[in-house]
């Protein structure tokens, strides 16, 4: 099966752009709910698995003194704000480390303040900066649980290796093998299916039992309750989530990958747009969350991203950015 219409940029009343993709709506319980495309499509998750990632640091124990702010920022691909920023060094800190044992590489932060800060102040970023910089103290975390040696992204690390177990677990599947991610980590790939299975086992997770249960509620309910932690102010994610009111984790991957884990629906949504445009994974994933009742059509965060106008430098409006007939119906 092939990649299906998604979402198009309509300009003068003619069809300038399409983007096609790929989306599986899954059941915690009765499986599969609703396909696009082909939902057998092998995919790197890119840092919409993040979650999946986080999960030994939790099942371990070495996370159980995490404040769920800390845990979202474990989830996060944050903006690199002084919120950001201050929260990971502080982290660091209380382990007894620095940015240095950090091995996600340094770049300039997305958040404009922060950005400017620098340049006033003649500093270049950190690795602190990284959007990655929470995910990889949380490996840091779990590492120093492990006792592992200092480059813990290698994919023959014991903390990898345990990662993707715990990932081919949740999603159900055999990895086809993985890719180095910006952040240098593996990113293990699976099927467009198999990211929504493991979305759905977040979202069908009760809290007790199990210590893969209790650590995959105390993820989704830290990224849910602190959005800010998880993005940063204009991103989708953290929009998305506040217009939620905390019912619902989104994370988004490069590449236009978007997954939702919605408790109150028990199922998990992952959709991958085939040419990496991220206005339309934004759009698609709008789209699946109104279709499952779960966010408001009208909520602002919502109309900057699905049927959302497009102004010009002028403030003309040029075109519109509209789903695909026939998707998500």
């Amino acid at each position: 099966m092939n990649a299906v219409p998604m979402v198009e940029l309509w300009r003068g009343g003619r069809m300038e752009s399409r983007h096609l993709g790929h989306a599986v709506i899954w059941h915690a319980d009765a499986g599969l709910v609703e396909s696009w495309g082909n939902p057998a499509e092998a995919i790197f998750p890119r840092s919409s698995c993040k979650m999946i990632q986080a999960l030994p640091l939790m099942e371990s124990g070495a996370g159980a003194g995490l404040r769920p702010e800390q845990l979202a920022l474990a989830c996060a691909s944050h903006q690199g704000a002084a919120l950001h920023v201050g929260a990971v060094q502080r982290w660091l800190a209380d382990m007894g480390m620095s940015e240095s044992d950090l091995r996600c590489g340094a770049h300039e932060p997305g958040d404009r303040a922060e950005r400017d800060r620098l340049i006033c102040a003649h500093e270049a970023p950190c690795q602190c900066h990284n959007n990655c910089s929470g995910k990889h103290t949380g490996f840091l975390t779990m590492n120093r649980h492990l006792k592992g040696d200092a480059e813990y992204v290698a994919p023959d690390h014991p903390l990898q290796r345990a990662i993707l177990q715990a990932f081919e677990e949740v999603t159900g599947e055999t990895s086809p093998g993985y890719g180095i991610d910006g952040c240098s980590a593996p990113n293990f790939a699976t099927s467009v299916t198999g990211l929504a299975r493991a979305m759905a086992a977040f979202a069908g997770a009760g809290g007790g039992g199990s210590a893969r249960d209790r650590a995959m509620v105390a993820l989704r309910e830290a990224m849910a309750a602190h959005p800010e932690y998880v993005a940063g102010e204009g991103r989708a994610c953290t929009e998305l989530m506040r217009a939620m009111g905390g019912r619902v984790a989104i994370k988004t991957g490069a590449e236009a990958v978007f997954v939702a884990i919605v408790p109150e629906r028990r199922v998990g949504i992952a959709l991958k747009i085939a040419d990496g445009g991220t206005r339309a994974s934004e759009a698609a994933i709008c789209a699946l969350l109104v279709r499952l009742g779960v966010l408001d059509p009208g909520h602002p965060a919502t109309r900057k991203r699905l049927d959302a106008v497009q102004t010009n430098w002028r403030g003309l409006e040029t075109g519109l950015v509209r789903l695909a007939d026939g998707f998500p119906a």
